[in-house]
């Protein structure tokens, strides 16, 4: 009992000295920490990972313990421990890389889908596509084939990609390449037929893949059990990408959303035309429009360069 409260003691008066000599640059640094520790607090929350990281830091607390009792001068020298305790800090870092693989995959996937790091987000790779056009007519098309689904209570799931690539998931279906269509949707999603109970992948404004396996969402003990599998499948793909996922139950006919993670439900067709248009089409003419002056400005730059080069 004696150790410990010096123990307690000798850590106090550790903190007092360091912060009588704390500068600056040291609270830059403690606040930089602290907002590092409560994103990844926030990015657990709620997730599988919560459990472990307690599990973890009770885990951390304990062998701290015995380190001390390993390395004290009171005749208390406990070797089995305390070589256990070295061996876990040694090699912890990398079992914990490796336990939260999903969660540091996740953040490294946020990061990249930064408004810094987006340079398409539509994916169009011509310069030329007309774009209000040609995502104003797939988005009309979408709502159209939703708004049909929903009258009838067929299930469907609709995947928009934007600027993270889902090549994977495309992998798992039928590539068709197809120009999308009312049509086209209530065949790929008619009951029993062979692809309707997979997602449809739309890539540039076409129907790119049919019959697509979405994952499981990162919190799927939290969701509502009302949720269906279709509903929890539009969350986990929203959750890896930045994706616009619609979905249309077939239980009550109810066209539902999922984006970043989120579900909201209760679209008509002139609702889902709005979120759709501010969402994709909005964010896809601003990447145009900034290509167009990028290449402006490129024109001109040669253009100057040549007028110099003949004045020489």
């Amino acid at each position: 009992m004696t150790f410990v409260l010096t123990y307690l003691i000798d850590i106090w008066e550790n903190l007092i000295s360091i912060i009588k000599t704390m500068g600056i640059v040291d609270c830059i640094d403690i606040l930089l920490m602290s907002y590092l520790i409560y994103k990844l607090l926030k990015l657990v929350r709620e997730t599988r990972a919560e459990q472990l990281l307690r599990g973890i830091l009770i885990v951390v607390v304990i062998l701290l313990f015995i380190r001390q009792f390993y390395s004290s001068s009171d005749g208390v020298n406990l070797r089995a421990l305390g070589f256990l305790s070295d061996t876990f800090f040694s090699v912890g870092l990398m079992a914990v890389i490796v336990m939260f693989q999903p969660e540091l995959r996740r953040v490294l996937e946020k990061m990249g889908r930064t408004k810094v790091m987006q340079t398409l987000t539509f994916n169009f790779d011509s310069n030329n596509i007309d774009v209000r056009a040609h995502i104003g007519a797939t988005i009309e098309q979408i709502a159209g084939a939703c708004e049909k689904l929903s009258r009838s209570a067929t299930g469907a799931i609709i995947v928009v990609e934007r600027t993270t690539k889902l090549g994977e998931q495309a992998d798992t279906g039928v590539v068709l390449n197809a120009i999308p269509s009312v049509e086209l949707f209530g065949n790929i999603f008619f009951p029993n037929s062979p692809m309707h109970d997979g997602a449809v992948i739309v890539r540039n404004g076409v129907v790119h893949a049919a019959g697509c396996f979405l994952p499981k969402p990162q919190k799927e003990e939290f969701i509502s059990k009302e949720l269906g599998t279709r509903h929890r499948a539009a969350i986990g793909m929203s959750e890896i990408s930045d994706a616009v996922v619609i979905v249309v139950s077939e239980e009550t006919g109810i066209i539902s959303i999922a984006e970043n993670g989120n579900l909201t439900r209760g679209y008509d067709r002139v609702n889902l035309i709005k979120y759709l248009t501010n969402a994709i089409l909005k964010d896809a003419e601003e990447t145009q429009n900034k290509k167009r002056k990028n290449r402006s400005k490129k024109q001109k730059s040669i253009a100057e360069h040549e007028q110099e080069t003949k004045t020489t």
